[in-house]
């Protein structure tokens, strides 16, 4: 188990205590904010990470580790923290994670990660107030948060995968609604939004006694209708969100003819194997 939020995140103590009863739980997260950090690894000249015993109550043992939830993953999947893992679980972040915010999270990060070391990873956020379903939820923003409420969901769904291990490792991107269980819709299925809520602009700031320098303060532009059987759309709608996110697919060199025509130009082209 790990989280893009820190390891004294509450969402991560709610979630390892949710699951605490489905097998042997152990938490590697990061030891500060690591939220936007994708599956990266940390840059390669700082890579020297250490790791901290930590206690979470629910957790069989429960580490810090000076590097992003990714990192995090890979370091499980190497052995550093015992024998090998069936399941990593991410989460729970104070945010839906939802359209095209799945490429910059690192709860998402971490499950995609997972998945390329040949294990299931299930992303779990939930909606925070005053933001409608998109955006990270800041201190101030998630008092009253139902954390509870995800940490139930999300128990179901590893419950499952526990019981019945999919034969190929998959990411589940699992999103739910700031609301008590007896007030959602239920869930749904749901596809990957296009259309979402876009930073409305950035403006730099002189930054007092420091010429030449600025900060970037950015606004957000106004909020969108999102597609009903969208992931966004279905947390905007009350609805658990579960969203099955594939592998990294090649497109068609016909998007850009003139890629291979350059290169013609220097090279002879030639075929792949095989035709």
């Amino acid at each position: 188990m790990t989280n893009d939020d820190g390891v004294d995140s509450q969402g991560l103590h709610v979630l390892a205590a949710s699951v605490s009863g489905l097998g042997e739980v152990v938490v590697a997260a990061p030891d500060r904010e690591y939220s936007g950090a994708s599956a990266a690894l940390g840059t390669l000249y700082r890579m020297q990470p250490e790791m901290h015993r930590f206690s979470v109550e629910g957790a069989d043992q429960a580490w810090a580790v000076s590097g992003p939830p990714a990192l995090c993953v890979l370091f499980a999947r190497l052995g550093a923290f015992g024998p090998p893992f069936d399941l990593v679980v991410a989460g729970i972040n104070p945010g839906a994670n939802v359209g095209r915010s799945v490429y910059h999270s690192g709860t998402v990060g971490a499950a995609i990660t997972a998945r390329n070391g040949k294990m299931t990873g299930v992303a779990v956020s939930q909606a925070v107030k005053d933001i409608g379903v998109e955006g990270q939820g800041w201190d101030e923003m998630i008092e009253g948060q139902c954390w509870d409420s995800a940490g139930a969901v999300a128990a179901r769904v590893v419950g499952s995968l526990v019981a019945e291990p999919p034969a190929q490792p998959v990411v589940i991107n699992l999103n739910v609604p700031n609301l008590a269980l007896d007030d959602m819709a239920g869930w749904s299925y749901t596809s990957l939004g296009r259309t979402p809520r876009e930073v409305g602009g950035v403006r730099l700031e002189p930054k007092a006694g420091h010429p030449g320098s600025f900060r970037v303060r950015m606004t957000w532009g106004d909020p969108v209708a999102l597609a009903p059987d969208s992931d966004g759309g279905a947390v905007q709608r009350g609805l658990v969100s579960v969203t099955f996110l594939g592998g990294l697919g090649e497109a068609h060199p016909s998007q850009a003819p003139a890629v291979g025509e350059a290169l013609s130009g220097l090279l002879p082209p030639s075929a792949p194997p095989g035709r």
